[in-house]
């Protein structure tokens, strides 16, 4: 019997546990990527490529080794807890040179269209339209995993910003920010107290003359480093803390949850404490 062919779109991250999962199920995996490279969005660039998520060049990561590596490849002991994006995505190739994923990436291949075979009801059959080098060609495939990521195209709501057609400043979102250079000197404000957008007050605000942070309604604010210097998402993912959970309910976990945090400083004085609890919404890293 034939092996079931498999269309992967994007090696990223997703793209390259895909290839390795179909391989391991006996499938035959097709992986398509854009560009010239693995990594999607840990392959950090200057400059910002159209269909592909963008990253600054300080970005380290908010999850540890010990939560993220992948359960049959550990990351090498010599890596930080936190690690730096080059070094994300230098254990992403190590981990595609390691089960041979490579050869099943076909690079500069965009995919085009995606749509059911006229036979679907009966075959479950997909037709992949993909363009290379200006030249198209059509796949007939069992299956398809879209591994495209979701942080590709960047949310930029200026008709909530009435009046900046008449700003004479400079306006961006996060995506194109690589590094704080340009800020030397300047007043900026950062919208948003995301990931985002505590990274780039902290760094812009070496180089920059002011910053203020604007945050619409707080945030609940962690440390990646917990108690002891332990990384904050190892205890709090503890066997212990899950079954506390189960016997206290969500209420009491809140409450301890929030008073571990107000330890290392105090939301409220600060004027960050939101309205919500801090399970209801992710905390700022």
């Amino acid at each position: 019997m034939a092996k079931k062919r498999i269309a992967v779109i994007g090696a990223g991250v997703s793209g390259l546990t895909s290839i390795k999962c179909c391989l391991e199920e006996g499938l035959e995996p097709l992986c398509f990527e854009r560009s010239d490279d693995i990594g999607g969005l840990w392959r950090f660039q200057e400059e910002p490529e159209e269909g592909r998520a963008s990253i600054y060049k300080s970005v380290i990561i908010n999850t540890s080794k010990e939560m993220m590596c992948f359960s049959d490849y550990p990351i090498p002991d010599h890596y930080p807890n936190f690690m730096h994006n080059s070094q994300v995505l230098e254990y992403f190739r190590m981990y595609a040179k390691e089960f041979d994923l490579l050869k099943y990436i076909q690079f500069k291949t965009t995919v085009c269209s995606v749509k059911k075979q006229p036979d679907f009801p009966t075959s479950g059959q997909w037709e992949v339209v993909t363009e290379s080098e200006g030249k198209k060609e059509v796949y007939v495939f069992d299956g398809v995993m879209v591994c495209t990521g979701h942080h590709t195209y960047a949310h930029l709501p200026l008709e909530s910003f009435p009046g900046i057609e008449k700003f004479k400043g400079q306006y961006f979102h996060s995506r194109d920010y690589k590094n704080p250079d340009s800020f030397t000197g300047k007043r900026v404000i950062i919208i948003g107290i995301g990931n985002s957008g505590g990274d780039l007050a902290v760094e812009i605000s070496h180089r920059a003359k002011q910053v203020f942070l604007s945050t619409r309604r707080g945030a609940w604010v962690l440390n990646r480093v917990g108690d002891y210097g332990y990384p904050f998402d190892t205890i709090l993912s503890s066997r212990f803390n899950h079954l506390l959970k189960k016997i206290i309910g969500e209420s009491a976990t809140n409450r301890y949850l929030e008073k571990k945090i107000n330890q290392r400083f105090n939301h409220e004085m600060f004027g960050l404490k939101p309205k919500h609890r801090v399970k209801d919404i992710a905390p700022t890293k």
